[in-house]
């Protein structure tokens, strides 16, 4: 059995990173998501929030072999807890290429966890996590970019922030 993980911060989980999801599920016995904590970074949303939004977001996919979780530790560890031989990273432009590669050579030095990207579907390239959250946060339109519940969700977060 192959088991494949795509890591990610998933703040929010925009139609991009659904697509290198799904596509995955199609390549893979299992495919775990894991929204990766990173202490660097400051979420819009918490790591719970972030899971069951992408738990309810893939459940009318009927997708058996998705398993969602999140790791506040090293991803090559969370692979090797789950028997995963491989990490998944959609690829948007030149630029992901290049900051993704040297975490791959350290992930594959670490637990000689292979790396494979996908390249993002042409229509959804220009999506980021980042890029949604600015729009939406000065009144943009951001569907499209994401599935409507996570509009709502994202209004509803960035309202709170307001208040």
């Amino acid at each position: 059995m192959t088991i494949a993980v795509c890591p990610g911060s998933y703040d929010p989980i925009t139609d991009g990173h659904l697509d290198v999801i799904r596509r995955c599920a199609r390549l893979f016995d299992e495919v775990h998501v894991v929204v990766a904590v990173n202490a660097a970074k400051t979420p819009l949303f918490t790591e719970e929030e972030r899971v069951d939004i992408i738990r309810h977001t893939l459940e009318g996919d009927g997708a058996t072999n998705i398993v969602v979780s999140s790791t506040d530790g090293l991803i090559t560890d969370y692979c090797e807890q789950v028997g995963a031989t491989v990490i998944v990273k959609g690829l948007r432009q030149n630029g992901d290429y290049e900051a993704e590669l040297g975490m791959a050579l350290v992930n594959r030095k670490l637990a000689g966890i292979e790396t494979m990207f996908l390249p993002a579907d042409p229509v959804l390239e220009h999506i980021s996590s980042s890029v949604v959250k600015d729009v939406a946060r000065h009144g943009g339109d951001v569907r499209g970019m994401l599935p409507d519940y996570v509009v709502e969700k994202l209004n509803v977060a960035l309202r709170a922030t307001r208040d």
